[in-house]
């Protein structure tokens, strides 16, 4: 029965998953068949405008309303999800003034599609951040009542828990053998003393022993008073009370009357309920707007209604595996009681954000702290009242002041202006001045989010009209019509090239835009210039040094703003403004990453986008060639050790499409014994110095391969081994290079998009192996001088 149950929820939940797939393509083909008819009926006479299936029109092409990437001549189904294709077709002329992302929407359009637009401002924003938690002693307050001597307990005078003692209060009453004979140690002293005072005598002075037998008392937990009264008595007790060191509840009673204890032993437990700690569970993501001595609001369900106020008085550093938490600790008054240890509590912090997610707290500009008690705070600069610790300034403990010179106000956009895809997003702008509604998309940087505001950390200026909502219908059209955009971030083959404009790609096969006469040279020597600061970047990476990595993206940066794309004109102008945005993205993450995993997955993201530079502009990998793509003259021999390495590569490439672990591994061994043995001394000294770099880096790439536990990271590395494969072909082939296919996935990595190479134009991807085996939407034949380019649609042999 239990058998046939679980097959019958398994069914279910196939049928449901099922009925939710459907659910989303049909929603998404509404959206798009929609959006088309409405970019048609809006259009003005005479102009040019992407629709979908309209009588009396031009079909461009057929496509996917899923997978626009996915262009074909005929109508047909879609190879990756089946569904029916739609035609795209013209109405007029063509609007040559739009970007590779800018759409133009006519005004009824605009109104049935609810758009609606905000400016990008400076302002400061409030983050709330909601924490749980309860209420628990302070530790600096609680204290033990123990035994100071080894003895039996006769009397405890507290006999349960929770009863409030005074200090000075008697709690024990406890009998000792060892305390009887001290004190009549103390007695026998005191009167030999007395005798040899102001007499001659043979026998030692036994003065200078009353003052340690006294002492010895003390530390057994006499007071004076009890050792004067037991040296006027002259009569030793067996017996002594202990009394309350301190004022407090107790809150644990460890003994019963009749046991004996050690020196050491606890018998009460008291704590000091006056002032207690609040112990708050905050979420890892919020810890970017919690800072010491902030003011905390929270309440209880014992008292409804009713605020309670402390500060932040320290934040842990270990973090909760399980949980994902860290404990957060408040200190906060409690003369009334009203907060008992266990209490569940409710807090909440509002925190003042500044540029670059920097804290502001009015309450705390130009104040002085005390870095242990929160609560201490003053107008100047002193000792803490209560530990006497010297006060440090607010500013150091990561506040900012609230001048608008030093610290301006933080340029913030709406939550949902933003589409979200990672660290980044895509927003769409309004274009001012434009004789129709016309739309920008713009891939931006985001800074951490507070409350229902993004801060941006790059791509947008104060001022900048951006669409908050209807930003994911327009995201949709811009889709069909195969630019970029969130879902398609490449265009849809990933490439740029369908985008309207551009060269045909030239007889080498190579996939690159020729610069026009006049402009070649200079626009070219500075790409180079962003190349040799690539090579840094790579440099750090494989030395794994992060401070390296953020000072050589900011050198990439400044090479990277000497790039001036007025150089260039019409499409190539697109072209260089669409690659050097993502590049400048680039380096606002470089110049802040803080972690190497960080740094590895930047590194990447960046390979990619200069791998589109150097496709459309013709720059070479190597950054010391004067020369783009610069080709090596080699001999027989070494092309024939290279012809190793290729097969090395196949064999690699085809153990990751049949998503078999163990033989790729032993093609990366391949691979490494292969690289070990190439013999580059014969070399001139130019294509040796190349082959040094590109060894290097095969090194370490294989290196990184050889240490992977699974496919997954194997297939990571995977696209920068690919990059460099392509760059040893161009450098030192065709030789045993003649047949060489180069094909590109636009679905991996997140829609970034990843290119392999095969020795056969029969689709096999390596990066989704036998989940997605045919997908590919471009396939090129690099080492001939004829291209097989398939464009417009995942291929499927």
């Amino acid at each position: 029965m239990e058998d046939i149950s679980s097959k019958s929820k398994e069914i279910w939940n196939t049928l449901k998953t099922r009925w939710i797939i459907i659910s989303i393509f049909a929603a998404i083909f509404t959206t798009g068949l929609v959006i088309g008819l409405l970019l048609k009926s809006g259009g003005r006479p005479g102009e040019t405008t992407l629709s979908i299936g309209t009588p009396d029109s031009k079909t461009l092409f057929w496509t996917c309303s899923m997978h626009p990437q996915i262009q074909k001549q005929q109508p047909g189904k879609c190879p990756i999800c089946g569904m029916d294709l739609i035609p795209v077709t013209s109405t007029g002329k063509d609007k040559k003034t739009e970007g590779m992302r800018q759409i133009v929407i006519s005004d009824a359009a605009r109104e049935l599609m609810n758009i609606q637009t905000t400016p990008v401002e400076r302002r400061y924003v409030t983050a709330e951040v909601r924490m749980v938690g309860k209420v628990d002693y302070d530790e600096t307050r609680v204290g033990y009542i123990t035994a100071w001597i080894s003895g039996r307990l006769d009397r405890l005078y507290v006999d349960y828990m929770g009863i409030e003692v005074k200090k000075g209060d008697h709690m024990v009453y406890i009998y000792s053998p060892e305390l009887y004979s001290t004190q009549d140690e103390l007695i026998q002293v005191l009167k030999r003393s007395r005798e040899q005072a102001g007499v001659t005598s043979v026998f030692p002075d036994v003065s200078d022993l009353v003052e340690p037998v006294r002492e010895r008392l003390r530390l057994w937990g006499m007071t004076k008073e009890q050792i004067q009264e037991i040296e006027k008595s002259e009569k030793p007790s067996d017996h002594l009370t202990i009394y309350a060191p301190m004022s407090g509840v107790v809150i644990k009673k460890n003994r019963q009357e009749g046991d004996y204890v050690n020196v050491g032993d606890r018998i009460y437990t008291v704590a000091d309920l006056s002032r207690v700690w609040v112990m708050l569970d905050a979420y890892e993501s919020d810890l970017v707007w919690l800072r010491y001595g902030q003011e905390i609001t929270f309440t209880t369900e014992a008292y409804p209604g009713e605020k309670f106020v402390g500060r932040i008085a320290f934040i842990e550093p270990i973090l909760n595996e399980k949980t994902r938490t860290v404990k957060v600790r408040v200190n906060v008054p409690n003369l009334s009681g009203k907060l008992k240890p266990e209490m569940f509590v409710h807090g909440i912090v509002h925190t003042q954000i500044s540029t670059g997610g920097k804290v502001i707290d009015p309450h705390l500009v130009g104040k002085w702290i005390s870095p242990m008690h929160p609560e201490i705070v003053k107008d100047n600069p002193g000792e803490c009242d209560v530990c006497g610790m010297s006060l440090v300034r607010a500013e150091s403990l990561g506040y900012v002041t609230a001048d608008s010179k030093k610290d301006p106000k933080p340029l913030v956009i709406p939550v949902t202006a933003a589409l979200v895809t990672g660290t980044r997003a895509i927003v769409y702008v309004e274009l001012p001045g434009t004789d129709e509604p016309t739309f920008e998309g713009r891939e931006i940087v985001l800074g951490p989010r507070a409350g229902n505001y993004y801060l941006v950390r790059s791509g947008l200026k104060e001022g900048e009209i951006v669409v908050t909502n209807g930003n994911f219908k327009i995201d949709s059209a811009i889709q069909i019509q195969a630019k970029p955009s969130m879902m398609t971030p490449e265009g849809g083959g990933g490439g740029g090239h369908q985008h309207g404009g551009g060269e045909k790609p030239s007889k080498s096969g190579q996939e690159k835009t020729m610069v026009p006469g006049g402009v070649q040279a200079e626009f070219q020597s500075r790409l180079q210039r962003l190349e040799s600061a690539y090579e840094a970047i790579a440099k750090a990476v494989e030395l794994k040094d992060i401070t390296l990595f953020r000072n050589e993206f900011q050198v990439f940066g400044e090479a990277l703003g000497k790039v001036d794309g007025k150089l260039l004109a019409g499409h190539l102008r697109m072209l260089w403004d669409e690659l050097s945005m993502l590049l400048n993205n680039d380096v606002v993450e470089g110049r802040n990453i803080k972690k190497l995993a960080e740094m590895e997955r930047l590194f990447n993201v960046l390979t990619n986008n200069m791998n589109r530079v150097r496709e459309q502009f013709g720059t070479s990998h190597d950054a010391q060639s004067s020369q783009p793509s610069q080709h090596h003259e080699v001999s027989s021999v070494f092309q024939s050790q290279l012809v190793k390495l290729w097969e090395a590569y196949l064999s690699l490439q085809q153990a990751l499409a049949s998503d078999n672990f163990s033989l790729a591994q032993q093609a990366v061994t391949h691979f490494q014994t292969s690289l070990s043995e190439v013999d580059a001394e014969p070399l001139a000294e130019d294509a040796h110095e190349v082959w040094k770099k590109e060894n290097f880096k095969f090194t370490q790439i294989l290196q990184n391969m050889s240490q992977s536990e699974d496919l997954k990271t194997i297939r990571e590395k995977f696209s920068l081994l690919s990059n460099e494969t392509r760059v040893l072909i161009n450098t030192f082939g065709p030789g045993g290079f003649e047949t060489v296919y180069q094909m590109h996935c636009p679905m991996v990595f997140d829609g970034k998009g990843a290119m392999w190479l095969q020795g056969d134009k029969e689709v096999r991807n390596p990066y989704f192996g036998q989940a997605m085996l045919k997908c590919a939407d471009r396939t090129k034949l690099i080492s001939k001088e004829k291209d097989i380019d398939h464009k417009g649609g995942h291929h499927h042999e």
